[in-house]
């Protein structure tokens, strides 16, 4: 039998966050939780002999506390800006995944309860960009705002109403939209009525590399059948083609699996369609990590034959493929998806 993806049995939790409203919501749906008392959502105690029960971790543990730090940051690609996080971490285990190299040892979701000063500080925001002045890569028209830069909103949506009070007021906003990446697909979201004003990104890779590196997600067939629905159900939908890891036959399975997606999208999703690609960064710190708990996977994502190492801002080590050739794989990838999908703007690629 598979793991559940959630079932809650510890939750640490900032008094501040529990005397909220979505504080108490939040709590309320497992009142037979251990409730630990902590005095940050950033001080839980994970240390590294906690890396081999990663998994159980993400099943079983929930961080519920309060979002300090109210700032939406400018982006550029995947949104014009980053809106201020309304979750961190995932209950899904994607062995590249950025997030976890914040936060070291352990990676459950945390849920911020101080939703309303969330959607307050968005509101404002947007009303001060006013109309969009021209079009850009990320909308020819509106103001895009990624909710989920650390965390699946699909899979946030399970936890409490954070994603869904974000749809509502992007619904009213006509000069911006709200956008999210996700591997799961939670068909409850098919009720909301976004009214286009919500973009859900389907990421996507073909399933050999799935099936080793994007643990307890939805599987691809899943997400793929989703797409038709949630444009049916008034979500503007995208692909992203993220990560896309080099290793032996990739352009072959890319092709089928671009192939698959032109014969199985119907009219009115490939009228819309767009896609970003995003070739594989990884890290040392989660390397490191991985080698603890799933070490397979770093057969693929840890490459030094292929890949140069640069110095991030927070002091890690990233590798990403060597230049020369990684601009060559963009270059090949782009063409297939021109080939294979022609239905389907490249957004960015790099």
């Amino acid at each position: 039998m598979s793991t559940p993806l959630l079932d809650v049995r510890r939750i640490f939790v900032e008094p501040a966050a529990a005397d909220l409203p979505r504080g108490k919501e939040v709590l309320a749906r497992w009142p037979d939780a251990e409730r630990i008392e902590v005095a940050s959502h950033m001080a839980v105690p994970y240390d590294a002999a906690d890396v081999p029960r990663w998994v159980r971790i993400k099943t079983e543990d929930l961080v519920l506390g309060v979002k300090k730090s109210l700032t939406a940051r400018p982006n550029g690609r995947s949104s014009d800006w980053i809106a201020p996080s309304t979750a961190n971490g995932c209950a899904m285990a994607c062995a590249y995944c950025y997030v976890p190299r914040r936060k070291g040892y352990a990676n459950p979701i945390t849920v911020f309860a101080n939703i309303e000063q969330i959607t307050g500080y968005l509101g404002r925001h947007i009303a001060r960009q006013g109309t969009k002045p021209e079009p850009n890569s990320c909308d020819p028209d509106a103001w895009v705002y990624d909710i989920g830069e650390n965390s699946d909103c699909s899979v946030d949506a399970r936890l409490s109403d954070n994603v869904r009070d974000l749809v509502e007021l992007f619904r009213t906003t006509p000069t911006a939209k709200a956008s999210f990446a996700t591997k799961h697909v939670n068909r409850d979201l098919l009720t909301w009525d976004p009214q286009r004003r919500t973009r859900v990104r389907f990421s996507l890779m073909p399933r050999e590399e799935a099936k080793l590196l994007d643990l307890r997600t939805s599987s691809i067939d899943e997400r793929i059948c989703a797409v038709d629905d949630f444009v049916e159900a008034g979500y503007e939908v995208h692909l992203n083609f993220s990560p896309v890891v080099v290793t032996e036959g990739w352009q072959d399975r890319w092709a089928s699996l671009l192939q698959e997606l032109d014969d199985r999208l119907g009219p009115a999703a490939k009228a819309q369609l767009a896609c970003e690609v995003i070739f594989l960064t990884h890290n040392d710190r989660l390397h490191e990590v991985n080698l603890g708990w799933h070490p397979k996977a770093e057969e693929l994502l840890w490459r030094p034959d292929i890949q140069q190492p640069k110095r991030s801002q927070t002091g890690g080590l990233n590798v990403r493929y060597r230049s020369g050739w990684k601009g060559a794989w963009v270059a090949q990838l782009e063409q297939l998806i021109a080939d294979r999908l022609p239905s389907c703007r490249v957004r960015y690629a790099f």
